[in-house]
């Protein structure tokens, strides 16, 4: 039998694959942004640990992670499909779908601000403040985000290099500004309102105004997309939620603090994974038009990249000395210190995964993406409260570590299915001679 021509991208004789220079600049510049982002919540993450103390300092990583929550649910609606579909395209297209695109994210930060800002004032407290903080500053977090996202998927990444440079230096005056305050929520304000302030530099940088009324057509084009990339976004940034809150339940809201500092040690690394779509999955995305074949080598080399570099990292952080992790951390090293090898693990369990799931999304199997990340979800959750109903705090550690581990072998089979499925033509297209 002989099969017929497909109107898939493949690869065929004497097609080159894309130029290795263009490659290597653009990931470049996605390292570069993202080692500045790295260091703009490594810094935050530091100074509020050492201005507020432990207690403190978990209710400001309540804050963040309710954060996490709602930055995945605008980059599922807004900007995920935004990287797949408009990689690579005319430049008209691009800034048609940005404008959607970033508006839909506005849209998010505003409604579920406000959501966030009712329950803060509602709560009261230290914890409701920070909240209603919160709600204030997430529509100028989500749309700095998107605009990372956008620059990314026209294959400029200097821009959200400097994008986020400019966050660093909004941020300096500002962190300086809360610890006069003193409070939590300060320290919110100060950390999104920096934020707000690299969002309306992006619209100048592009000349691009975010259609919050184009919001509604673009969830409507984007649905077969996007909202399994917002049930894949949520289920994973709620599992470290639900984790995150149980584990202050079941341990005590100092259990919080300890994990996040422990985190922190690792957060370039933490900072990579949560905005490696930024680079690899608009690159995977090429990679794959270009040449198809090479997507899986792509994808191993991605993720035995990562691991290795988190590995390595953690070795570096059980030979620091006790003064210098003090001297970062403060009362929080003394117990961030005794997770720092299962955190390792699990950060570079995720590394081994991300790799998998950059090549899902490239090739818009969003199907088998959601259910890799359901897996994933429920093992993370199960792993941190079960270890923590068992063994407290490093009980919750060891066992999220043991969850990213066996989660990601499950990544990359559901990415070898997924690839066999696209190269094999289908069976309406094979005929017999």
């Amino acid at each position: 039998m002989t099969a017929m021509t497909t109107g898939r991208a493949t690869a065929v004789d004497g097609e080159q694959a894309p130029a290795t220079r263009g490659v290597l600049g653009r990931l470049s510049w996605g390292l570069a942004d993202q080692a500045a982002s790295s260091l703009t919540n490594f810094a935050v993450g530091i100074y509020v640990a050492r201005s507020l103390g432990l207690t403190a300092f978990g209710v400001f990583s309540l804050a963040w992670v309710t954060y996490g929550v709602v930055l995945n649910i605008s980059r599922g609606l807004a900007t995920d499909p935004l990287v797949v579909r408009f990689s690579a395209v005319p430049r008209a297209m691009w800034r048609t779908a940005v404008a959607r695109a970033t508006g839909t994210a506005l849209c998010v930060g505003v409604v579920v601000g406000a959501g966030c800002l009712a329950a803060g004032l509602a709560l009261g407290g230290r914890v409701g403040s920070a909240f209603a903080g919160l709600g204030i500053v997430l529509p100028g977090l989500l749309l700095q985000d998107a605009w990372r996202f956008a620059f990314f998927a026209a294959g400029t990444g200097r821009k959200a290099f400097v994008n986020d440079l400019v966050w660093g230096i909004a941020l300096l005056p500002a962190l300086l500004l809360a610890a006069r305050d003193g409070s939590v929520a300060a320290f919110v304000v100060a950390w999104g309102g920096s934020a707000a302030v690299a969002a309306a530099y992006g619209c100048l940088q592009c000349r691009i105004r975010p259609r919050l009324t184009r919001a509604r057509g673009w969830l409507r084009e984007q649905r077969d997309l996007g909202y399994r990339f917002l049930a894949e976004n949520v289920s994973l940034s709620g599992a470290v939620q639900l984790r995150a809150y149980g584990l202050g339940a079941i341990v005590g809201v100092s259990a919080v603090g300890v994990v996040r500092g422990a985190e922190l040690l690792l957060g370039p690394f933490l900072a990579l994974l949560m905005g490696l779509s930024l680079v690899t999955v608009a690159e995977a995305a090429r990679v794959l038009k270009h040449a198809p074949h090479r997507l899986a080598r792509f994808c191993l080399l991605l993720s035995v990249g990562q691991a290795a570099a988190a590995v390595l990292w953690g070795v570096a952080l059980l030979l620091m000395p006790d003064r210098a992790g003090e001297l970062v951390l403060g009362d929080v090293w003394s117990g961030a210190a005794g997770l720092i090898v299962p955190v390792t693990l699990s950060v570079a369990g995720s590394g081994l995964g991300t790799g998998a799931a950059a090549g899902l999304r490239a090739l818009g199997d969003a199907k088998r993406s959601l259910r890799s990340q359901l897996f994933a979800s429920l093992c993370y959750v199960g792993g941190g409260l079960g270890g923590a109903a068992a063994a407290g705090t490093a009980g919750s550690a060891w066992g999220v570590a043991a969850a990213t581990l066996g989660s990601s072998a499950v990544w990359w089979l559901h990415l070898r299915s997924a690839l066999r499925e696209y190269h094999q033509p289908p069976i309406s297209e094979v005929r017999t001679p």
